[in-house]
């Protein structure tokens, strides 16, 4: 029988680095999340795809969870040691199928959007099969046949969208577009539309045309969760969404199926494309899924929607050119060229002043991606902090005025600093933000750049 260390004899085996805190391990980067905190802080966060997660996601999000690797699905791992894991996992799915009534299936283990699109692209077509979306140009993904992506690479994507006149969904172009291509798979989903989505006609078209319906919900998964926007369900085919964005979960992704495509999207998630799953990103959805069942969530996305509508008025009030008019949900298109800016010069001028937002092609486009025309505002992350259509108000006044001084530093300067006292009034969620950016203002000026 082995002899019974003390309890000195086996702290002196233990790695020292293994209990000590992350700003005694890693100063360097704790200075970054110090300097990122302030920036936060200090800043007016206007970018549709951001958000700020509840503090108890990213509580969960840096749970021992980590620890754990977990291949396969809960009732059929590759690892022992998974039965609290698989109670995780179940925990999750339960609450998504219930947040999101109609749905049949969920897989809670793609690691973003992105991922559960190659999941869903890969449970309805072959590589080289036809499918059509909306042009990314025309306010479309990325991840939906962009011919930098492989969603672009390895399927073959025909294109539909907007009108010119009024930038609304052409249907009779999706119509066209269809006949055309006679795809496997017609997707409905944005990144940069304002206004609703018909996904019942959307599934017409498609279910005429023998084509099945993907609906990525991305960024309007909020506002379908909290019942303000019409839902994909039944609908749709396959649904996939990030957790972030309007939810204010983790950063990761989902895919929604019907039950007879079940087993096929999770095995096109793992082992398809994926390997263990990030456990501790799955808990912080669970957490994400639970609030988002509560009262309180229909609200915040209720004044999330009611501050884009107030911002887009104003911005339309203070010569920005808003696509559609307006919006319905939570993001703003707008057109800088009647203000005499390109889209990147526009972003540039903002951030000076302290306003985040991010320059984006619109209808029409002219510019390369990297230029653009037109920027796009979101009001998730401000309606977070608590701010309403009263800031929402300001915010387009300074927009404004931050683009024509742009060349004026010293009046860059004041706006910024008008900025920073609004900012600092609505705190980001998290006692450890204030808390990291309280640290970061005592680093020399010259670190917090």
């Amino acid at each position: 029988m082995a002899a019974r260390r003390t309890p000195e004899e086996i702290q002196a085996q233990r790695d020292p680095r293994a209990d000590q805190s992350l700003r005694e391990v890693d100063p360097a980067l704790n200075a970054i999340l110090e300097r990122e905190a302030v920036r936060q802080r200090d800043h007016i966060e206007l970018i549709a795809s951001e958000n700020y997660a509840y503090a108890a996601v990213r509580e969960a999000q840096g749970t021992i969870l980590t620890n754990k690797y977990a291949e396969g699905y809960p009732g059929k791992r590759y690892y022992a040691g998974c039965e609290h894991i698989d109670s995780v996992e179940d925990l999750a799915r339960t609450r998504a199928l219930q947040l999101f009534p109609g749905s049949e299936h969920v897989n809670v283990q793609p690691h973003s959007g992105a991922s559960a699109n190659i999941a869903a692209f890969d449970t309805l077509m072959k590589p080289g099969d036809p499918f059509v979306a909306m042009s990314l140009s025309q306010g479309g993904h990325l991840s939906h046949g962009a011919p930098v992506n492989v969603s672009g690479k390895w399927f073959t994507p025909h294109f539909y969208g907007v009108r010119e006149d009024d930038g609304l969904i052409d249907w009779e172009g999706v119509e066209r577009a269809v006949a055309q291509a006679k795809p496997k798979v017609l997707i409905a989903g944005a990144s940069a539309y304002p206004r609703t989505l018909d996904f019942e006609r959307f599934a017409a078209i498609a279910h005429a045309a023998d084509a099945k319906l993907m609906v990525d919900m991305a960024h309007i998964s909020g506002v379908i969760a909290a019942g303000l926007h019409p839902s994909p369900f039944p609908h749709a085919d396959i649904v996939t969404s990030t957790t972030h964005k309007t939810l204010r979960g983790p950063r990761g992704g989902i895919a929604f199926a019907r039950a007879a495509d079940g087993a096929a999207i999770d095995k096109s998630v793992f082992p398809g494309s994926q390997g263990g799953p990030l456990m501790h990103v799955i808990g912080a959805k669970a957490v994400a899924f639970s609030l988002a069942l509560e009262p309180a969530f229909r609200s915040y996305m209720k004044r999330t929607l009611e501050n884009a509508q107030a911002l887009a008025a104003a911005l339309k009030a203070n010569g920005f050119g808003v696509v559609t008019g307006g919006t319905d949900n939570h993001l703003i298109l707008c057109d800088v060229t009647p203000l005499g800016v390109t889209g990147k010069e526009a972003t540039a001028a903002l951030e000076t002043a302290g306003i985040t937002i991010n320059k984006n092609s619109i209808p029409g486009e002219t510019r390369s991606p990297m230029v653009t025309s037109g920027v796009r505002y979101g009001t998730p992350a401000a309606t977070t902090r608590g701010m309403g259509p009263v800031e929402m108000e300001q915010i387009a006044v300074w927009s404004a005025e931050a683009i024509a001084r742009r060349e004026d530093p010293a009046a860059l300067a004041r706006i910024e600093a008008e900025v920073i006292k609004m900012a600092r009034a609505f705190p980001v969620p998290g006692a450890d933000a204030s808390a990291l950016a309280q640290a970061g203002d005592a680093q020399p000026s010259h670190n917090r750049t």
